[in-house]
């Protein structure tokens, strides 16, 4: 990373930009949420977005890459550490990358003038949303048994996060049929959770929690997976 590090950066600046220009500025001047700023609503939402894309991306293409096309992942196999050792440093890697990836959201955000609270909880929730996420990406990787079903996976589930787990609108808006498959997605409370502490309501327990056991079972499974591979 330190030797990609401008590409890095260069590269995650388009798509917040995009975003902020779009919604915030195209159509945030006249939409009001919550009684506040479309654009107050939407930055949280665009942090959980971007730490999720970024941190399952990091780890679950170049994993799965590395695993199924370059072999490389044998010598992490034949070395002398454990599978949650492996495990770790995998998440920790994606989870840098999507910290970085919100950081950046978040000047950019304040360039455009938004008023949000950004106190140790918020950065908390992201970082846990990082490592939710990076663990998710470890999964995919030692499970998914091509590039093409690797894709897939992203198309099936992440993508459809990306857009109905509470980013560009909350999810009452929806019907109560799909609003109960949401409410159990984890983007949704990282949405939830940021919102409400960028607003300065306070913590969530409920979601809180969410993530949490979300966090512990994907990095469980990912040890699993490392395992059976071994």
């Amino acid at each position: 990373m330190k030797r990609t590090l401008g590409k890095f950066f260069t590269s995650r600046l388009v798509g917040p930009l995009l975003y902020l220009v779009a919604f915030g500025w195209g159509m945030g001047r006249s939409i009001q949420m919550n009684g506040g700023n479309y654009m107050e609503f939407i930055v949280p939402g665009i942090v959980a977005l971007s730490a999720m894309n970024t941190s399952f991306s990091a780890v679950g293409v170049n994993l799965n890459m590395s695993r199924l096309y370059y072999k490389t992942l044998d010598e992490y196999l034949l070395a002398p550490i454990s599978s949650s050792a492996l495990v770790l440093g995998k998440v920790l890697a994606g989870t840098v990358r999507g910290l970085v990836d919100s950081l950046i959201i978040l000047a950019l955000a304040f360039l455009f003038g938004t008023h949000l609270v950004v106190n140790g909880w918020f950065l908390m929730v992201v970082l846990l949303t990082c490592l939710l996420f990076s663990a998710l990406g470890v999964v995919a990787a030692m499970v998914v048994n091509s590039h093409e079903d690797m894709a897939n996976f992203s198309t099936f589930v992440i993508l459809p996060m990306s857009f109905l787990c509470g980013t560009f609108f909350s999810p009452d808006r929806l019907p109560k049929v799909f609003g109960y498959i949401i409410d159990v997605l984890p983007l949704t409370h990282a949405s939830y959770l940021l919102r409400a502490l960028a607003s300065g309501q306070g913590i969530i327990p409920l979601s809180l929690a969410v993530l949490v056991v979300y966090a512990t079972v994907f990095f469980a499974a990912g040890v699993v997976a490392v395992l059976k591979v071994r």
